[in-house]
């Protein structure tokens, strides 16, 4: 097992294997609900990155508020190496198409901070919607009602539309929303590499997920929640004095 570990380890310091391993990961915005696919992606996850994942996930959870420009940036990053990956396959040139513009997005997400929240609090809100819409056709076909698996994209939309306008209106409360749910997700699909790396729970993991597709999302709303009220507590922000009391004095009276 030890072999194999190091193999991956080496392989993850590869621009072209992580690349890969990112846009291969996310190219379902449903994946969670797909545990047949996932358990498979991530059994190919190298161990390295699956720490990584681990690590950054849990700061987006406990400190996603008050590193919010870091977090946007890296969405912008990972959004960016995802899709020009894919287009890069049409001309042959995977990595210089992710590597461009994952480095582009990230830049261009700098100066364009609220607007790059808004559009990585959509993000998270379509991912959000597309799984828990997925769980939910899949729960109620195996109850016999008849619904069409294969549209992620309703509850897509809805995410996408909530959470991005929701970033305008209530900022604090989206960007709290949106790390909680994305350092989540990362924690989990981290701890899940790990844990399958290891030859004796493999097939029980395995065969434990597969063809539930509500486990997985349930498994990242329980930590998500968990970050989310840690970040109201504790992650800094701005609490709202208490109103004054009617007829209470504004201050002491000036000495004759």
């Amino acid at each position: 097992m030890w072999t194999t570990l190091l193999a991956q380890a080496a392989d993850a310091n590869t621009t072209e294997g992580t690349a890969a391993t990112i846009a291969h990961l996310f190219d379902r915005v449903d994946i969670l609900a797909q545990p047949d696919q996932l358990m498979a992606k991530l059994a190919n996850l190298p161990v390295v990155m699956a720490a990584v994942f681990v690590a950054i996930g849990l700061v987006c959870m406990l400190q996603g508020f008050r590193l919010y420009k870091g977090v946007v940036i890296l969405i912008a990053l990972i959004t960016g190496i995802s899709v020009g990956y894919k287009l890069g396959q049409t001309v042959e040139a995977e990595v210089i198409v992710a590597g461009c513009l994952g480095v582009l997005l990230a830049v261009v997400a700098w100066p364009l901070m609220k607007y790059a929240v808004a559009v990585a609090g959509g993000l998270a809100g379509a991912f959000i919607g597309a799984n828990a819409w997925t769980g939910f056709v899949a729960q109620m076909s195996s109850h016999g009602f008849t619904l069409n698996e294969q549209t992620p994209w309703i509850g897509a939309l809805f995410g996408l539309l909530t959470l991005g306008l929701l970033s305008f209106i209530l900022f604090e409360l989206a960007v709290v929303l949106f790390t909680s749910f994305s350092g989540a997700t990362l924690c989990v699909l981290g701890i899940m590499a790990l844990l399958l790396q290891i030859d004796g729970l493999r097939e029980g993991i395995t065969n434990s997920l597969a063809k539930k597709p509500m486990i997985i999302p349930m498994l990242v709303i329980v930590p998500a929640v968990i970050g989310l009220v840690l970040q109201h507590q504790f992650g800094g922000l701005k609490k709202t004095p208490p109103p004054k009391k009617a007829g209470a004095p504004a201050g002491k009276p000036e000495a004759a």
